[in-house]
């Protein structure tokens, strides 16, 4: 395939109207996919897109400062995107089982008017926070001011508001998926961002393709529908072109039943080691040097409905899975993604022995806490959301297993030794202000993060206000709400967990100004 040179153009943000004079050659293409040009990224920085959650778009002079290129993307030889979200890749190989590959095309937002057109019937949009509604944003940007809308989300109505003023809308139907379809439905935001429908699920389904067969037919769609989850690892999809940040799907669901997540509802499958190594091989072909294994939970593979429970870790089949991944010729990072800490404890040779293979691929460095001869460390994303036991009772009676709940702080405390040992240092979630949340809760979580400084451990602890997601079992709890609502031993959590946050920095000359 030849590819496409960097697009140089810049967009403000601002959004783009579509004109009849800009009608494509072709009449457009069937089915046009998109997504927020925020998600779509992946050159400027892997963490480049937890501030776009976090930071207010009045900040967004901070990434353009530190990121001054990070709107430019890359595109194939017909204008289509050159990479995409794998949700978007995942929708898009789903549809081609269905349709010629000529009617289905994954653009990013500025060139919807290459492929808008008359013959348009759908145009499917991939976001994850169009409305600056999830865990981090609703913390992190409203500390701000009152301007809070999270870069992302502005992103995210941009394109909306480029989709709304094509001169074709009314040929086409607006279907929407992601993690943050639920924003959409949840306030009702229908007819403001122009969406006919929004699905929660995934696009293998049945479900889902029936959606894109009556829009297609121009029949009315439901404003919601739930897309069933493939029950088996046969029946799940992998793209075969590049993903956003190289990502490839490893399992889905968890088992540990916490209350407030939503993908622990979704089945416990491991997916194939020569369907995930596909994948890989997929993306390196068209110029992705960077892989990342998506995952609830890493440590779950290869023991998924075995003799042994989920809990012990299948340690040869991880090794093998993860040494053949970083040995494909071609990837030269690999960055991890979910797990849990309970893990760690029962198994602390197999985090030895996944240092020593993902360490030398890791993009990350940590100088001042790194004692590996590069400086290069892992930071997974590992959810320890409170310190209380009396909380976890509540909300992740499962969390620490194979270990009782009882236990918890502790369990916490060895996994992060282990992990700092063998130069793992963790992006830790916590959650502030869960329903029932007590001043004596919040000082049992202060207890456990003053002990994790005592004892020199270190994790990136980022708190953030309780979200009653759609379909979980809390959903119709309220706990705080907005920052104003905070009590001052909670702004004390949030405060103290940043200053831990900020130590490798003190180091530097500038961090005691910061």
């Amino acid at each position: 395939m030849n590819l496409g040179k960097y697009n140089g153009n810049k967009s403000s943000g601002s959004s783009t109207k579509m004109t009849s004079e800009a009608i494509p050659k072709d009449g457009g293409k069937l089915i046009v996919l998109t997504a927020p040009l925020t998600e779509t990224i992946d050159h400027a920085g892997y963490f480049i897109q937890m501030a776009m959650a976090s930071l207010p778009i009045w900040m967004e002079f901070v990434l353009n400062s530190k990121y001054p290129q990070w709107r430019q993307v890359e595109h194939n030889e017909d204008g289509s995107a050159r990479y995409m979200p794998a949700g978007v890749r995942l929708v898009e190989k789903s549809l081609l089982r269905q349709y010629r590959r000529e009617d289905v095309v994954a653009c990013f937002p500025d060139d919807l008017p290459k492929f808008i057109g008359p013959k348009t019937r759908v145009v499917a949009v991939s976001t994850h926070n169009p409305l600056g509604v999830t865990f981090a944003a609703g913390v992190y940007t409203s500390i701000f001011g009152s301007s809070k809308m999270p870069i992302n989300s502005h992103y995210a109505r941009d394109l909306f508001s480029k989709i709304k003023a094509s001169p074709y809308r009314k040929n086409f139907k607006v279907i929407v998926g992601g993690s943050g379809g639920w924003q959409i439905s949840q306030t009702n935001t229908y007819e403001e961002l122009s969406v006919d429908c929004v699905v929660e699920g995934r696009s293998e389904s049945a479900d889902a393709m029936e959606l894109f067969r009556n829009a297609i037919c121009g029949e009315d769609l439901p404003r919601q529908i739930e897309a069933r989850h493939p029950t088996t690892r046969d029946a799940i999809l992998f793209p075969d072109s590049r993903t956003t940040f190289g990502v490839v799907e490893m399992t889905t669901g968890c088992g540990r039943r916490c209350q407030f997540c939503v993908p622990d509802l979704n089945p416990q499958i491991d997916l194939p080691k020569e369907k995930i190594l596909g994948s890989v091989r997929a993306n390196v072909r068209e110029g992705n040097k960077q892989i990342s294994l998506a995952t609830e939970d890493m440590f779950i593979w290869g023991q998924v409905q075995t003799e042994t429970p989920f809990f012990f870790p299948n340690r040869e089949a991880l090794l093998d899975l993860y040494s053949e991944i970083v040995n494909t010729p071609g990837v030269e990072q690999h960055v991890l993604s979910h797990c849990t800490i309970a893990p760690s404890v029962v198994d602390p040779l197999l985090i030895k022995k996944l240092s020593d293979i993902l360490l030398p691929k890791s993009p990350i460095h940590l100088p001042r806490l790194s004692t590996h001869p590069q400086k290069k460390a892992l930071s997974p994303l590992i959810g320890l959301e409170t310190g209380s036991v009396r909380m976890a009772k509540q909300i992740m009676p499962s969390k620490g297993v194979p270990f009782s709940i009882e236990d918890w702080p502790s369990v916490v405390l060895e996994g992060l030794r282990i992990l700092n040992q063998n130069n793992w240092f963790p992006v830790m979630t916590l959650i502030v202000g869960s329903p029932g949340e007590t001043d004596q809760d919040v000082k049992d979580t202060l207890d456990l993060v003053y002990e994790m400084e005592r004892r020199g451990l270190f994790a990136f602890l980022i708190p953030s206000i309780f979200t009653p997601l759609h379909d979980t079992r809390m959903e119709d709890k309220k706990g705080v709400t907005e920052t104003r609502q905070l009590t001052p031993l909670q702004w004390q959590l949030l405060m103290k967990c940043w200053k831990m946050n900020l130590r490798p920095g003190q180091y530097s000359w500038w961090g005691p100004m910061a």
